[in-house]
């Protein structure tokens, strides 16, 4: 890949670690899981007639619409290696052997007539972010804002481009980013091969908002505590909506054994209690979750 060599092929081994178990297979088990997975789903209000692959489009409670985008090609499933923390017993009791279903999602809300991105996917490496916006006629000029759960190279890689002098450039011109700053704090002085999120924080420099937690961000966003997979990683609440992040990346077996980790989490004991509390606030007040790897639809109670 000579896209980005001077910048982004330090962070392909990085970048492999998250998205593996990507996995294209017919297999029928799988797909009978990854049914059964995302038949939990059910939509809080009407849906968009806009029929475009990869994405579902609901409204929510205030009226804002918000646009689940698959990022990733295809379908992708999380292999039983990534939860080191589960028994053999437990895992093997959920008939997936082949893998969890999930996948690369990012989430676009309309409100108050602008544009909000919540992450930018896997850009370089196979995203699937500004096809899926040219298919629903969206400009990515036209975003506002970008909302970041966390620095993840498949959260951030698609907030830049390979320009045609070869160099990165931004893909959302006229958005403001936001992040935490316990999240940029940790990636820009203490998380070692970290090139690739310099390179791209100081790309948005002029264009970069830092929050705390329990901050109220523009559009009604509250920012809120979801630490353990990242130093600062960062759920967010908009209306009856919970954008997690990371917060899963196995939900056939995390969501009713919050207690079992991916191996992708930096803090183990973190992020199992952020996982438990953040779903116990969203039973309690009927939230709907969207999740960066849930299955398809990416959507969940």
């Amino acid at each position: 890949m000579k896209l980005f060599d001077n910048i982004f092929i330090p962070f392909i081994a990085a970048l492999a670690l998250t998205v593996v178990g990507c996995n294209e297979s017919k297999n029928s088990t799988k797909d009978s899981a990854e049914s059964k997975v995302a038949s939990n789903f059910e939509a809080p209000a009407k849906e968009s007639t806009l029929a475009v692959e990869g994405t579902k489009t609901i409204t929510l409670a205030n009226g804002a619409v918000v646009t689940w985008i698959q990022d990733n090609e295809g379908k992708k499933f999380m292999p039983r290696e990534l939860f080191s923390d589960a028994s053999d017993s437990l895992y093997e009791s959920l008939n997936m052997p082949a893998g969890l279903p999930a996948s690369v999602s990012t989430f676009l809300v309309k409100t108050d007539g602008k544009y909000i991105l919540f992450d930018a996917g896997l850009g370089a490496w196979g995203g699937q972010l500004l096809k899926r916006l040219d298919a629903l006629k969206v400009n990515p000029d036209s975003i506002g804002l970008v909302y970041l759960t966390h620095f993840h190279a498949d959260h951030i890689a698609g907030l830049v481009k390979s320009g045609g002098t070869g160099k990165m450039e931004k893909v959302f011109k006229n958005a403001s980013v936001y992040a935490g700053k316990v999240e940029y704090d940790a990636w820009m002085n203490n998380i070692p091969k970290n090139d690739l999120q310099k390179n791209i924080m100081a790309l948005y420099k002029d264009s970069l908002h830092l929050f705390a937690f329990g901050d109220s961000l523009p559009h009604g966003v509250l920012a809120m505590d979801a630490v353990g997979h990242t130093p600062g990683h960062t759920a967010f609440k908009i209306s009856n909506l919970l954008v997690i992040g990371d917060l899963m990346h196995g939900y056939a077996l995390q969501k009713n054994h919050p207690e079992i980790n991916s191996n992708y989490d930096m803090d183990k004991e973190k992020s199992a209690a952020s996982r438990k509390r953040i779903m116990q606030y969203a039973r309690e007040n009927k939230l709907l979750m969207a999740g960066m790897h849930l299955p398809p639809p990416g959507f969940a109670k």
